[in-house]
């Protein structure tokens, strides 16, 4: 099956950019698509699309796979399951774009957070960047070729996804060599917060630019 879902067009002219959004569990890509206005003005080139995921949940909205609970190593072999649509869609969307992967960022949220790092980190296409909400870093593959910055942020009264996730990915993607930013949100549960987005929309015009050095710091934070 293919993926579909909503998009919003380049505001000025022809795509320069393309920049994918993983909604997560339970939710669709009306949730992720209202984040790409927050961004706009800084990549006005950009088109931004926000995939359903391939599977309808039991109550409502979409999922990339089932959750019984938050266990990295049994959530990994869901991810990697998915990850082959998730990677087609990226491939297919480039194409008709005419862009490169160095023109490409993915960014999630909570599931969708595993799916872009698992594809990002791990997948035949890498990304220019790789933004991710209130999610973790499924398995233990190691990580080879090239490897994208990526940034990270949560909230510290995520009842959700627990805050130690964030800590946890972030260590281990540094002691991999990923240059990591993150930032840990006072007083939000399991959500995007205007610092987050605010994080987002410098980071991504940065790692497109080549700004930003892919590897080579195991980690920075940002406060």
């Amino acid at each position: 099956m293919a993926l579909s879902g909503p998009r919003l067009e380049p505001s000025n002219g022809k795509a320069t950019h393309l920049v994918v959004l993983c909604h997560g569990y339970g939710a669709d890509g009306k949730d992720l698509i209202e984040l790409a206005p927050h961004w706009q003005n800084a990549l006005p080139g950009a088109v931004f699309v926000a995939p359903n995921a391939p599977q309808r949940c039991p109550g409502a909205g979409y999922q990339w796979f089932p959750i019984s609970r938050i266990d990295p190593h049994e959530m990994h072999k869901g991810v990697e399951d998915a990850a082959g649509l998730l990677e087609a869609f990226v491939h297919a969307e480039l194409a008709r774009l005419a862009l490169a992967p160095d023109r490409l960022a993915l960014v999630g949220f909570s599931q969708g957070t595993m799916m872009t790092l698992h594809v990002g980190l791990r997948g035949p296409v890498r990304p220019a960047a790789i933004v991710g909400f209130s999610g973790l870093l499924t398995g233990a593959t190691p990580l080879e070729g090239k490897i994208p910055p990526v940034l990270l942020t949560h909230g510290d009264a995520d009842s959700v996804i627990p805050p130690e996730a964030l800590f946890m990915t972030a260590g281990a993607l540094g002691a991999a060599g990923v240059r990591v930013q993150w930032h840990l949100s006072r007083g939000l549960g399991h959500g995007i917060d205007e610092t987050a987005l605010v994080l987002a929309g410098g980071f991504l015009p940065q790692a497109f630019g080549g700004k930003l050095a892919p590897s080579g710091e195991a980690c920075c934070t940002l406060r």
